[in-house]
């Protein structure tokens, strides 16, 4: 699989990422069988980047991947985690964990982006997954702590890094901007912003990335589901609510120029992000063996560049969207990417 360099870093990650959030059972229970499946799924795949958090499943989702990627040659994959929610023991626990994970409750989430929260978050999740180093660090949702996240975190870890990078991850794309411009994060983790169905990043964090020499990592591109079918269905997810009903059909208008140009629209979904020059992956949660494969495959599969000039010309997409000849060229690994413990 391609690799694209994570500009003005050593990093490079394949173009496909593997996220770990759903085998830290993500609203069910995912057997540690299929959680092991999917990560050795990923890497016959050719998936080389694994992102994972504290957050998800309250450690579940670092163990599982740590406890598989452990026995993997080190130099050959990227691993990224979060900071900013410290686990830290539950006096009150009711058994099952309240943010969305089925898993028991016994810890609890704290935030904390402070200079020693981050170092104790880094140093907590090493010991959660075994690694040696992470290779990228996020600071993870801080939406409601910009001062305490951009004036004591990312100076933290801007200190820490070694041949790493760092950055942040949210929902938002106007907060990531900022990041790029106002501190020396690297690479921003954007969640359903640059999208088939939104398009707002091209307003800020896409910009920002081009104009600072900086990287976009794309995660949430099928809009909680509602790209995720061939089809479209009433019922379908978007932004982890029940679709609106305009949403559905713009999609299933979308869907229906996709096999005009022989592709679908999970393939579509995948691709589009890539057609920006400041994104370097895509990243999809996959909680089985058999999503890995088909997300895959449909990643392999080649989409017409001429699918964008349709969607643009319907009105289906931003007539900003970039034509995929901006792409920048796939580059090759260099060195080996590091961000080591902080002892």
């Amino acid at each position: 699989m391609r690799l694209r360099q994570i500009q003005n870093t050593p990093v490079a990650v394949t173009e496909l990422g593997f996220g770990a959030s759903v085998i830290g059972n993500l609203y069910r229970v995912t057997p540690s069988s299929d959680a092991t499946a999917a990560i050795d799924a990923a890497w016959d795949a050719g998936i080389r980047y694994f992102d994972t958090a504290p957050h998800y499943g309250l450690g579940l989702s670092e163990l599982r991947l740590g406890a598989v990627l452990k026995g993997r040659p080190r130099e050959e994959y990227v691993a990224s985690s979060k900071v900013g929610r410290l686990l830290v023991p539950n006096e009150e626990p009711h058994g099952v964990d309240t943010e969305g994970f089925v898993v028991r409750d016994d810890l609890r989430r704290q935030w904390d982006f402070s200079r020693d929260g981050v170092l104790r978050s880094i140093e907590d999740t090493l010991e959660r997954t075994g690694l040696d180093r992470l290779d990228i660090v996020y600071l993870h949702d801080p939406d409601d702590h910009w001062q305490q996240a951009a004036e004591e975190a990312m100076p933290a870890l801007a200190e820490l890094r070694e041949q790493g990078a760092i950055g942040a991850g949210m929902n938002q794309s106007a907060m990531l901007a900022r990041f790029l411009r106002e501190t020396a994060a690297d690479i921003v983790m954007l969640a359903g912003r640059y999208t088939l169905l939104d398009q707002s990043a091209l307003d800020d964090v896409l910009p920002a990335a081009q104009e600072h020499g900086k990287s976009v990592v794309a995660v949430g591109v099928f809009n909680s589901g509602l790209l995720s079918r061939d089809r479209p269905v009433p019922g379908m997810k978007y932004d982890y609510r029940s679709a609106p009903v305009d949403l559905v059909h713009r999609a299933s208008a979308i869907a229906e120029v996709c096999e005009q140009h022989g592709t679908t629209l999970p393939a579509a979904a995948i691709a589009f992000p890539h057609t920006h020059p400041g994104v370097v992956n895509v990243t999809l949660g996959m909680r089985t063996a058999e999503q890995v494969e088909r997300n895959a495959d449909l990643h392999r599969r080649p989409v017409p560049a001429d699918l964008w000039d349709h969607l643009r010309a319907e009105g289906l997409i931003r007539p900003d969207v970039p034509t995929s000849g901006s792409r920048v060229a796939p580059s090759p690994m260099v060195g080996t990417p590091t961000f080591h413990s902080m002892s």
